[in-house]
């Protein structure tokens, strides 16, 4: 019997510490127990978003390959924020890594662990940059659009700027 194996959407971000040594340590640990990352977006840095009093983030969409289970794959990520330091103290609030799954496929998840899509995603622009960027025609599962449409639609104005990683 075949296993199934899934594109998924990740977003990972973060903006405390050396934000981008924590993107890197999570593309590694994702890559490591979770699947392939076939594409990585370039990496953006944005305003905060909801709780707006904190540092800038980093962001980058990963397309990852992988035969775990939607249920089990967020669980994989939350133990990888973990492992790295992530600390739930305050809600939107300051973080080392924020691990969410964007997409996966074209299917639709409500359970008290995962959302699919994520119930967010066309409301930030900082999720539909990058996104666009590595997928602009994938299918919104629920609102039927392609990802570069909702992000033409999207009312969100803070700012995303698409930054270069330092060398070395």
């Amino acid at each position: 019997m075949q296993t199934a194996v899934y594109t998924a959407y990740l977003l990972i971000g973060g903006n405390l510490g050396n934000r981008f040594a924590n993107l890197q340590m999570a593309v590694e640990l994702i890559e490591n127990h979770c699947g392939s990352i076939a594409q990585q977006s370039s990496i953006y840095e944005t305003a905060a978003w909801g709780l707006t009093e904190q540092p800038d983030f980093l962001n980058q969409v990963l397309v990852l390959h992988t035969s775990l289970a939607p249920a089990t794959l967020m669980q994989q990520l939350l133990l990888i924020e973990n492992s790295m330091g992530r600390e739930r103290s305050v809600k939107m609030g300051p973080r080392i890594i924020d691990i969410d799954i964007l997409l996966i496929d074209d299917l639709i998840i409500d359970t008290p662990l995962l959302r699919l899509p994520h119930p967010a995603l066309p409301l930030r622009r900082f999720a539909l940059l990058p996104l666009a960027e590595v997928a602009p025609d994938a299918v919104h599962p629920v609102e039927k659009k392609p990802i570069c449409q909702l992000l033409k639609d999207c009312k969100d104005h803070l700012n995303v700027q698409k930054i270069t990683a330092p060398t070395a």
